[in-house]
């Protein structure tokens, strides 16, 4: 058996190999890792995230290009929102941090914010998980102390793959406990934000916790990774920061069961054919059928989340899945997998009657057209009913 250095290392080379030659990687980051743990069975986001493919550009080349992203509007305006609440050291990130989630702790002031630069993610990796625990001990040794990490670098095992994870910051309270930041440009309307969006938000934060947690449990003694992470949001229509104190306790939870489910990276790319490539570079035949050679599970909630969910569907609709038609959908129809499948079933052409999803199909058939046979009759009557 190789040491594992040297299977690190053949798999990188595998990786590279399916993304194309000279083809930088594409980071994963804690939005895509969020929705990659939404869709465990996903085979195809899976490789393709862990390889590092750009799936907008492969999209587009395969001609189902996406709009799924952030414009640029947007990301200027949340990059200035951000730089307004980490302005003076932070004093008024920090000043929310106490108000929001440690009100017993001694006021912020002066807080410590630790130079995170370093050489490449490896290199700034190590240098966040230092600055971790020089701020933990300095918690530890001088009562009071707050430390402010700006855009730490977290690592966290994905399929076999490391993701590295930038947070808009970490926070370490005066008792060494360590805090998510979360930074967004939405607005909070008389204290409440848009359920959808914060919702979204505590899911990647819920993955920063357990990239935290991992390098916590590296500690002795080990520090605690608080489950309440604080979302920071303009106030209503104006660019005055405030924030709340968001639980994400079961987000991790969903996460941390998802990740683990999902399929190692190597062991799917020990299934593609040789010369696999995912390149944009290539013909649309033949990338088309690199694509088609890793099985997807896509559902209309991948339309909010995938770069290929235009391209999946279309496939999906072309082979009439019943995925297409949405996971609860999906699971009650049990071993029936296509459209055609099921209105066979329904109608009686195929299918086991002692089967309960045939049974239901049948008679949700049946109830259907004594409906619509008694709907011509109901029509009528009412034609001829007299006014009043």
């Amino acid at each position: 058996m190789p040491p594992p250095r040297t299977r690190e290392k053949a798999l990188r080379h595998r990786l590279a190999e399916l993304r194309g030659p000279e083809v930088p990687a594409k980071a994963l980051d804690a939005r895509a890792l969020a929705a990659l743990a939404a869709n465990p069975g996903c085979r195809r986001r899976a490789i393709l995230d862990g390889a590092g493919v750009n799936k907008a550009a492969l999209a587009s080349a395969l001609g189902a290009p996406s709009v799924f992203g952030q414009s640029q509007f947007a990301f200027v305006r949340g990059n200035a929102f951000e730089a307004k609440v980490k302005a003076d050291g932070g004093t008024e990130l920090l000043r929310l941090a106490h108000e929001k989630l440690d009100r017993a702790a001694e006021p912020p002031a002066g807080a410590h914010v630790p130079d995170l630069t370093a050489q490449g993610p490896e290199g700034r990796t190590a240098r966040t998980e230092l600055a971790l625990r020089e701020a933990t001990q300095a918690a530890s040794a001088a009562p009071g102390a707050w430390t402010l990490l700006d855009h730490p670098m977290l690592a966290l095992d994905v399929a076999g793959s490391p993701a590295f994870l930038e947070p808009d910051a970490v926070v370490v309270h005066p008792d060494g406990s360590w805090t998510v930041v979360e930074i967004k440009s939405f607005p909070m309307l008389d204290g409440a934000a848009d359920p959808a969006k914060v919702g979204a938000a505590a899911r990647q934060a819920a993955v920063y916790v357990l990239a935290l947690e991992r390098v916590a449990a590296r500690l002795e003694p080990s520090p605690r990774v608080r489950h309440r992470i604080l979302l920071v949001c303009p106030k209503d229509f104006s660019n005055l920061p405030t924030a709340s104190a968001v639980d994400v306790r079961k987000q991790r939870a969903v996460t941390a069961r998802q990740l683990d489910r999902l399929t190692r990276i190597e062991e799917i790319a020990d299934t593609l054919p040789e010369g696999t490539c995912f390149s944009p570079e290539l013909p649309a035949e033949r990338l088309a059928a690199a694509v088609e050679s890793v099985p997807a599970t896509y559902a209309p909630e991948c339309l909010s989340a995938c770069e290929l969910a235009f391209h999946c569907r279309d496939r999906s609709r072309a082979a009439g899945a019943v995925t297409r038609l949405g996971r609860p959908v999906r699971a009650e129809l049990g071993a029936l997998t296509t459209v055609e499948e099921v209105l066979a079933a329904a109608r009686g052409e195929a299918g086991d009657p002692d089967d309960p999803t045939v049974a239901a199909l049948r008679r949700a058939a049946a109830l259907r057209a004594e409906a619509l046979a008694d709907a011509p009759v109901r029509v009528a009557a009412r034609e001829v009913a007299p006014c009043r």
